[in-house]
């Protein structure tokens, strides 16, 4: 299948094509994603080029943390942009100012920006909670959507917005839609790999899946770890290991050589 491009993004979207889209942080991860056909990977831009190595067919979205790397003026953040770029990014994501992102698109650079629920500003949601819920609420996440597309950007995540907002949102943008928890009227339904793989250790949402437990089977693994580093250490200080079956020999006429060289 050839690598996804926003070309063909725009195209699901318009003939109403799910795709998939996870967040990846480790490389064999990213490696499984990519073999899995999974058509979006996002990560943070210090793993991008390992991850673009691992997943050349799959369209990749990049930014640094919540925001684009030392990165918060126009120019910064163009800069930062056309970096992810030439390291294999395919997008940038962005939730940085308005005029930050009028400027990336400005000088072409894709940009995905964030509405709805986004984790490091709930504080002035008071708590994690769903967003829209309100048709005051609704209202505003609509017209953040509006002022991305006005801004140049090409698409936007959406996450944890009522899928019926949603569906009337899609009708009225031109946008790329990546849904987190927002309902089947984005091009795409985006879960984090901790999520899907089952890693978790914290709270798992509502919206998310889980279709592995890999916790259980890390956890597995560690106690293997734990056993084989405990027995190393027994059998070095037992004097088990090294064995004779562990060392080198010298034959004994060299070894005799080698004692006349030094002596």
């Amino acid at each position: 299948m050839p690598k996804p491009t926003l070309h063909s993004l725009f195209e699901a979207q318009r003939t109403g094509k799910q795709l998939t889209q996870v967040h990846v942080k480790r490389l064999d991860e990213a490696r499984a994603l990519g073999e899995a056909g999974v058509d979006i990977l996002m990560c943070m831009h210090e793993n991008l080029k390992a991850f673009r190595a691992a997943c050349p067919d799959t369209f990749i979205i990049s930014a640094d943390g919540v925001n684009l790397p030392q990165a918060s003026t126009p120019a910064q953040c163009v800069a930062a942009g056309f970096s992810i770029m030439q390291d294999g990014g395919d997008a940038v994501y962005s939730s940085m100012g308005f005029n930050c992102i009028e400027e990336m698109a400005r000088q072409s650079i894709p940009v995905i920006g964030h509405c709805g629920y986004i984790p490091y500003r709930v504080s002035w949601l008071g708590r994690p909670r769903a967003v829209g819920k309100t048709g005051a609420e609704a209202a505003e996440v609509y017209r953040r959507v509006k002022r991305y597309e006005d801004a140049g950007a090409v698409g936007v995540e959406i996450e944890i917005v009522p899928a019926r907002v949603v569906e009337e949102i899609a009708r009225r943008t031109s946008l790329l839609i990546m849904s987190m928890g927002a309902g089947t009227a984005a091009c795409c339904q985006y879960l984090f790999a901790t999520d899907v793989l089952g890693t978790n250790t914290g709270h798992v949402p509502r919206h998310a899946k889980v279709f592995a437990n890999l916790a259980k089977e890390e956890d597995r693994l560690h106690q293997m770890r734990v056993a084989a580093f405990k027995q190393l250490d027994e059998e070095v200080k037992s004097g088990v290991y090294p064995g004779a079956e562990h060392t080198l020999k010298i034959k004994d006429e060299e070894f005799e050589t080698f004692l006349s060289e030094i002596d």
